[in-house]
């Protein structure tokens, strides 16, 4: 449409958005003087300041503050005026004017605030808020244009201090402030906000020691912070002001540590507990949580020498003096089975123990039927194959259609698989490629896949079982063993499918031997040689995970992380990662 057969309004429109502002200020001209439209006037105004034409500009603001002398935005259009001439002073008085002019009455109060931010003068925004409260003694009045204005200005301090005294009138607030600050915080393009945050907090609780809700506050925040052991220290702190309560905080940080292997720290969460004494409320739930601990500590190391071991298995034998063979230590009981018969080299004690928990007499169904599965896998450890098959078939007739009976499922076709019968275990993995459990699915896949790569390329699956032979191996502990069978499939041909796998289980050996630095090697290799091989991105999260907490390369760790995230965005490790990478790089 040609400009000549459009409104005056829609002509104007057009020039000002092509940045032709004479032409638009010669329409609006005309336009306001018909109706002195705000509208209009505002970009009139906007068009005379990009053209210079600052005597035009304030006659145009001097005459609306003639016809509208109760338009407080007016004083913010003259200040504009004079601080485009560089006139600061006069500008200041400006604004400083139309702040002192807000009283009760709350109605002008948001235009004005947003003149000051259109104008770009974020701090006058917060001012004219200010008075406004202070104007009503409304202590929580416009908290949430406060803050924004504060989070935009980058004043973080003063935006943690509005939320602080907003608890401070409605501690019952704690939970949506605690999710808004957390949006924020992760949401945060750097470290500013965090800083703020922190030193807003520890002003806080300085000047008020005894406040609850502060301490609270920075007991979460450094938990946010993977900042445990301050978290601790803090929480500690809330108990002895508040030992009516604070125990629960103590027990709070321990756990959230341990999910988050702060190993140390929980440890001392929990026996700072224990030393409260058996009648504390938290003592049984301490007792068994430095326990597990110990047993998580073992995982993530992946061994144990032969004295930490027995001092280990004492305390756990002293605990189930203390506490019984329950239902409430059901857990210990798992976890002593596990570290006999894994790291112990007794199979026979760990499957008595799983034995004693199947005979308890109020046993959750579910929990009766997870150790089962654990039961089969120790008989399947120590040779007893029928035994844990016939196990795995009641677990998974007890839970069809449930991810429990998915993962009895997945480890009898393994089982068949250790037992040479291929198509057998693999007809079965297809079947579970389209679990509801995506882990339960990926350990299918890959197994499927392992099996189906070298039923075609090796019609006889002499390779297939050979590499199945040493996994069993590896499985039962046997592990120089299961290192000479591997090494005699990689000297068995020049080239094979099964290569990427082999470096992958011999990473896998090196790593429960605490050879770290040979794990990692081999890791490398599988990168480099095999990158578009499914065990590509476990190879790449393990190797991430060793350099980050065994071999102290923290640049490594994040490189690793860094290519999992960009090279294999559908990774099942993808959200660990990232976790990692951000709480690595945030050191």
């Amino acid at each position: 449409m040609l400009l000549a057969q459009q409104s005056d309004e829609q002509v104007a429109a057009y020039y000002y958005d092509h940045g032709e502002y004479a032409q638009a200020a010669q329409l609006y001209e005309g336009l306001y003087k018909r109706g002195t439209n705000k509208y209009h006037y505002q970009r009139l105004l906007s068009a005379y300041l990009e053209l210079g034409e600052y005597k035009e500009a304030m006659r145009l603001v001097e005459r609306r503050q003639k016809s509208h002398p109760k338009e407080l935005s007016l004083l913010v259009d003259e200040g504009t005026v004079y601080q485009r001439q560089r006139q600061e002073k006069k500008a200041v008085r400006c604004y400083d004017k139309a702040v002192e002019r807000i009283g009760s009455n709350q109605q002008p109060v948001a235009d004005l605030a947003q003149a000051f931010l259109s104008a770009g003068r974020p701090d006058y925004a917060a001012r004219t808020y200010l008075a406004a409260r202070s104007a009503t003694s409304n202590r929580t009045l416009y908290f949430t244009e406060l803050v924004t204005v504060y989070q935009q200005m980058g004043n973080y301090e003063a935006m943690t201090g509005e939320y602080f005294d907003l608890l401070d009138h409605q501690p019952g607030m704690m939970s949506s402030v605690q999710v808004s600050m957390q949006r924020m915080l992760q949401e945060a393009p750097d470290r500013r906000l965090a800083d703020g945050v922190r030193r807003a907090l520890v002003s806080r609780v300085q000047e008020h020691p005894d406040n609850k809700v502060y301490l609270e506050m920075m007991i979460w925040f450094s938990l946010q912070e993977n900042d445990f052991g301050f978290a601790l220290e803090q929480a500690e702190a809330v108990d002895a002001r508040f030992p009516e309560q604070g125990g629960d905080q103590v027990m709070r940080v321990s756990q959230i540590s341990q999910k988050n292997g702060a190993y140390d720290v929980a440890a001392d969460g929990y026996r700072y507990l224990q030393r409260k004494g058996k009648e504390d409320v938290h003592y049984f739930d301490a007792r068994v949580g430095e326990l597990e601990v110990e047993f998580a500590r073992i995982n993530h190391n992946y061994t144990i020498d032969a004295k930490n071991l027995a001092s280990l298995r004492a305390r756990y034998l002293s605990a189930f003096d203390e506490l019984g063979r329950n239902e409430r230590t059901v857990p210990l009981m798992r976890h002593y089975a596990t570290l006999m018969a894994y790291h112990g080299g007794d199979a026979q004690e760990a499957v008595s123990t799983l034995d004693d928990v199947l005979e308890l007499p109020r046993l959750k169904p579910q929990v009766r039927d997870e150790v089962k599965l654990e039961l089969g896998d120790l008989l399947l450890f120590a040779g007893q194959t029928w035994d844990a098959s016939l196990l795995y078939m009641q677990v998974e007739k007890a839970n069809k259609n449930d991810v429990l009976g998915a993962a009895a499922k997945f480890r009898n076709a393994k089982l068949s698989y250790y037992s040479h019968d291929f198509e057998w275990a693999k007809s079965q993995l297809d079947v579970l490629r389209s679990s509801t459990s995506k882990l339960v699915a990926n350990d299918a896949m890959e197994l499927s896949l392992l099996i189906s790569d070298n039923m075609e390329d090796d019609s006889t699956y002499d390779m297939l079982a050979l590499f199945a032979d040493a996994d069993l191996l590896l499985y039962r502990g046997q592990l120089e063993s299961a290192w000479d069978a591997f090494d005699a499939v990689g000297r068995a041909v020049l080239s094979h499918p099964l290569f990427d796998e082999v470096l992958m289980r011999k990473a896998q050996i090196r790593m429960k031997q605490a050879r770290y630095a040979e794990a990692d090697s081999l890791l490398q290799r599988l990168v480099d040689f095999y990158p578009y091989d499914i065990t590509a991105d476990d190879a790449l999260m393990l190797r991430a995970e060793l350099n980050e907490d065994h071999l102290a390369n923290p640049q490594t760790a994040l490189e690793c992380y860094e290519k999992l995230l960009l090279d294999y965005p559908t990774s099942l490790y993808v959200d660990r990662a990232r976790k990692r990478y951000n709480a690595l790089k945030a050191r």
